[in-house]
């Protein structure tokens, strides 16, 4: 199973990006990038990747733990960049020390079933749009890229979309069906409402 763990925005923080992110796709540039779907924004604690079935008491058991103890925060969708000359992304701002700490407590918690180790980074972001692949593309063509995303992360840069409780912690599963990815959330968690 290729899982990650994530954090689900509300239907309405996903249609204020969604409103938001629709004339950008009409901008120069933007027809040659694979747009992700509202359904698959979501926001990435941790990728587990490939992880067998007979793991998942573990894992669900160490997030269980995680929920506990961290608390539901207050969090928005706002302004967007980019990730090299690949990734068009939309950010978060509001309480972002919290939801930096879970993903913090997630990795550790995932860290033994998984077997990643690895140092740990952390950018909350929804990844909106991805180019192709560059492969044996020349430095200009990639100069193009970067402009081309800049231009679009630009048009988004000033969005403010409404205030939302994070209040779960998802387990999520990644399906491939027919080229097209497919995101389901396995098990859920509610954060502790310390209000």
């Amino acid at each position: 199973m290729r899982l990650f763990v994530a954090v689900l925005p509300p239907v309405t923080a996903l249609q204020g990006l969604a409103d938001a992110v629709a004339p950008v796709r009409g901008l120069p540039g933007a027809d040659r990038l694979r747009w992700t779907t509202a359904e698959g924004w979501h926001l990435t604690l941790a990728f587990l990747g490939q992880v067998p079935a007979e793991r998942l008491p573990e894992l669900e058991t160490g997030l269980a733990a995680v929920a506990e103890v961290h608390p539901v925060h207050r969090l928005r969708i706002a302004g967007a960049g980019r990730f090299g000359d690949r990734v068009l992304w939309a950010g978060v701002e509001g309480q972002t020390w919290a939801l930096r700490r879970l993903a913090e407590a997630v990795a550790e918690a995932t860290a033994e079933a998984t077997g990643d180790t690895d140092a740990f980074a952390f950018h909350p972001h929804l990844t909106l749009a991805r180019a192709g692949s560059h492969r044996g593309q020349r430095r200009a063509v990639l100069r193009v890229a970067a402009a081309e995303l800049d231009a679009l992360a630009a048009a988004l840069a000033e969005y403010r979309g409404p205030e939302w409780e994070a209040a779960e912690l998802h387990l999520m599963e990644s399906r491939q069906d027919g080229g097209a990815t497919h995101y389901a959330s396995l098990h859920s968690w509610a954060l502790t409402d310390w209000s």
